[in-house]
């Protein structure tokens, strides 16, 4: 009786590490399974085990990618708002594929693939709760806690992504310009 294949935890996540960077190099309409199987050295059987087919394992990647980045923000939440801002770039410049797959939108054109909504929340919980914590405090201006907390996230996300998209000179000092936009939200939203 032959033994049947058991593919572990460090398959799985070397096919979601795989699938984000090819993704983001290739396109996911040229990516195939049998690519990411090849670069993560496993077989094709793997994914359909671990996942199911090629929309599940994307939708997989966006997934982890949004875990992986909520896990960094509840480590920042402690420090606040500006810890949770400086770990947002420190996530996305340590995981730029990810990062552009998860916001890109490069899956939607492709496939119907968006992050499962609860998995998504609740990365972003830790600012909402970030917000609603400097409210009470009166160190933030009063206001919808998902909404000031959105407002903000709008504006690092928008900076980190013309970090990434590499938008300036090759010696731009992005580390000065996110800390300058961080202390200009933080001065925009005292009461």
């Amino acid at each position: 009786m032959a033994r049947p294949i058991v593919h572990d935890h460090l398959v799985q996540q070397r096919l979601l590490a795989v699938t984000a960077e090819l993704v983001d190099r290739e396109g996911p309409a040229r990516v195939t399974l049998r690519d990411v199987a090849t670069a993560a050295e496993t077989s094709t059987s793997a994914i359909y085990s671990l996942f199911g087919g090629k929309a599940q394992l994307l939708q997989a990647a966006i997934d982890d990618g949004f875990r992986s980045f909520g896990g960094s923000q509840r480590q920042a939440a402690p420090g606040g708002l500006l810890d949770l801002g400086r770990a947002y770039r420190t996530w996305a410049l340590d995981h730029p594929a990810l990062y552009r797959l998860m916001f890109g939108g490069a899956l939607a054109a492709y496939v119907e693939c968006t992050p499962t909504p609860e998995v998504a929340s609740d990365s972003m919980l830790p600012l909402v709760e970030a917000v609603t914590s400097a409210q009470e405090a009166g160190r933030l201006r009063a206001g919808d806690p998902t909404v000031v907390a959105m407002a903000i996230w709008g504006q690092v996300h928008g900076l980190v992504g013309l970090e990434l998209a590499r938008m300036n000179a090759p010696e731009t000092n992005w580390a000065g310009i996110y800390e300058a936009a961080l202390e200009s939200v933080a001065r925009a939203w005292a009461p």
